[in-house]
C-alpha cells in the first residue's frame, strides 16, 4: 500500500488550471476550446495521457432506458493471461468464488448522466462486515487509481498482470469504489450541463447512488456505511456524509447505517480556511506547509521570512472568498497554490509525500499510468461493461476546473451536527508528507477543541 497516494492526487491543485474551460460538444467528447499548456503539462507529468482533459460524451446511449442500475459480476478476461502471479489468496480463495461486481448507476438529478463503480464484497463475513464507500480526490480523478494502487483486492504489475493486494480492505470489508463527479473514470454523460461545479451537487448524485445500491443490495442495508477517502475527498466527505444524514432524518428513501467517516485531512481544501475567517484569528493551515517545512529542516529561517509574504496573501485571498463571490474563491486558490509552490520549489529533489526519500518517476515523484492502460483495454473494458467508445479518465482537468470554485470553499460547518448525531470522524496523516503533513491537520483539530468541548464532543489526538 502507498501511505501518500491520496496526497499525490491533491498535487493536482498545485499548478492551478484556471485558464476558462469553454466547453463545447466536439465528437464524442467534451473539449476545452482553449489549449491550455498549464494543463497538459500537469497531465504529462502525471505520467498519464494528454487526451484527461475531456470528459466521456455519449449521445447514442445503450443503457439509457434500462434499469436505473445495471450491474454485472465481474471477471477480468483472460485471467491468467492478467494474473500470472496467483489467482489465489494466502487462504486459498480464488476470484471465482468472491463477489465482484461492476455497473452504471443512471443519475436522477442529471440530463443523462452515468456513474461507474466498482463492488467487491467481502472476503471475511461480507452479511455483516462493514460496507466501505472509497472517494478519490482531485478534484476530478478516479477512484479506480486507489483501487489498484491502495487498498483494492489487486495491485497491477508493470506487465498489466494483477496480484492479490494483501492489505486489500475487501479482507474485512464490501467495498465500492465511485468514479465521481459526472466526467471522472468511465462516469459519463450525454449533457454537458451534469459537469458537477461544487461539492454540494456531487453530493446529491452520490446519495442518490448510495439509495439506488441499497435497494439493489438490500442484504446490506443494515451494514454499518464507513465513507473513506483521501485528498480532495476530506472535502467531498463532510458535504456527502451531511447529505446522506439529513435524509435519514427526513426519512426520505432507504434509511442508511452511517457510522463513521475517515480522511486525510489535506491542509489546502475547505477546512484550511475557517481559521482565516475569524477575525481574531490568524493562523491558517497554509501557515502549516512552512511550519512543518522549518521543523523538518527543509527550509532555513530567512527562507521562512521570506515566504511569509504569501502567507499573509493567502489570508487575505480566503476571507475574501466568503465575503465577495466565486471569482474571489477561485483567486484564493491561486494565490495561496504560490505559497506552496514556492515551498516545493526550494526543497530539492525531496519526494514532498514522504520526505525521507527522493522523488523518483517524474515530477510527481510516482508514475500510475499502468492502471490507465490496464483499463482502456478492449476485453477490460468488455468484462466491466463499458461501451467502446468511452475511456477511461484517470484524472480529468475539465472536472477539475469545474469545481475549481468549491476548492477554498468551507464544509467543516456540517461536521459538528454529524458528531451530534453519533458518526464518527477519523482524521488521519502521514509524519513524513508535507503536501498533507500532519501539523496543519493537528492545529486545525486543536483549534476545533473548544467548540466540540461545548457542544459535548469528546475528541481525541494520537500519534
Amino acid at each position: 500500500m502507498m501511505p501518500t497516494f491520496s496526497c499525490y492526487l491533491s498535487f493536482l491543485s498545485l499548478f492551478s488550471l484556471f485558464s476558462t474551460f469553454s466547453v463545447v460538444e466536439s465528437g464524442s467528447h467534451f473539449q476545452s476550446s482553449t489549449s491550455n499548456n498549464q494543463a497538459e503539462e500537469l497531465i504529462r507529468s502525471l505520467n498519464l495521457l494528454p487526451k484527461l482533459d475531456v470528459v466521456n460524451f455519449v449521445e447514442d446511449d445503450s443503457i439509457a432506458t434500462a434499469p436505473k442500475i445495471v450491474e454485472k459480476s465481474l471477471h477480468f478476461p483472460n485471467f491468467r493471461d492478467f494474473t500470472t502471479i496467483t489467482t489465489t489468496d494466502s487462504n486459498g480463495t480464488s476470484v471465482q468464488d468472491l463477489g465482484h461486481h461492476a455497473g452504471y448507476f443512471s443519475l436522477p438529478n442529471t440530463q443523462g448522466a452515468r456513474m461507474f463503480y466498482f463492488f467487491f464484497e467481502s472476503r471475511n463475513e461480507r452479511t455483516t462486515d462493514p460496507v466501505v464507500i472509497w472517494l478519490t480526490g482531485g478534484p476530478g480523478c478516479s477512484s479506480s487509481l486507489s483501487l489498484f494502487y491502495e487498498n483494492g483486492p489487486f495491485h497491477l504489475t508493470n506487465d498489466l498482470s494483477l496480484m492479490w493486494n494483501e492489505f486489500g480492505w475487501d479482507q474485512e470489508s464490501n467495498l465500492i469504489y465511485v468514479d465521481q463527479p459526472t466526467g471522472t473514470g468511465f462516469s459519463y454523460s450525454s449533457n454537458k450541463d451534469d459537469i458537477r461545479s461544487s461539492s454540494e451537487e456531487a453530493g446529491v448524485d452520490f446519495a442518490d447512488f448510495l439509495q439506488a445500491f441499497f435497494e439493489k443490495h438490500p442484504q446490506y442495508v443494515k451494514n454499518d456505511l464507513y465513507i473513506a477517502g483521501g485528498s480532495y475527498a476530506g472535502h467531498y466527505i463532510p458535504a456527502f456524509a451531511a447529505e446522506v444524514q439529513q435524509r435519514n432524518k427526513n426519512k426520505q428513501g432507504i434509511h442508511i447505517n452511517l457510522k463513521v467517516c475517515f480522511q486525510f485531512y489535506l491542509c489546502t481544501q475547505s477546512y484550511c480556511s475557517n481559521y482565516a475567517r475569524a477575525s481574531n484569528e490568524t493562523y491558517i493551515p497554509y501557515n502549516a506547509y512552512t511550519d512543518y517545512a522549518l521543523q523538518m529542516k527543509l527550509i532555513d529561517n530567512t527562507t521562512y521570512d521570506d515566504l511569509s509574504q504569501y502567507v499573509s496573501a493567502c489570508a487575505t485571498e480566503i476571507k475574501d472568498c466568503d465575503s465577495i463571490n466565486s471569482s474571489a474563491c477561485v483567486d484564493a486558490f491561486r494565490v495561496c497554490n504560490q505559497l506552496r509552490g514556492e515551498i516545493v520549489s526550494v526543497i530539492g529533489n525531496a519526494n514532498y509525500y514522504d520526505i525521507r526519500k527522493e522523488c523518483e518517476g517524474g515530477p510527481f515523484c510516482y508514475d500510475f499510468s499502468n492502471a490507465e492502460n490496464f483499463l482502456n483495454d478492449v476485453s477490460v473494458k468488455k468484462a466491466l461493461g463499458v461501451e467502446g467508445d468511452i475511456e477511461f479518465v484517470a484524472c480529468s482537468a475539465a472536472v477539475y476546473d469545474a469545481m475549481s470554485v468549491d476548492v477554498v470553499r468551507n464544509f467543516d460547518i456540517g461536521i459538528p451536527s454529524l458528531l451530534r448525531d453519533g458518526v464518527k470522524l477519523l482524521i488521519y496523516a502521514g509524519e513524513y508528507d508535507l503536501i498533507c503533513n500532519w501539523l496543519g491537520s493537528m492545529v486545525k483539530q486543536q483549534k476545533s477543541q473548544k467548540s466540540a468541548t461545548q457542544s459535548k464532543i469528546t475528541m481525541q489526538f494520537k500519534t
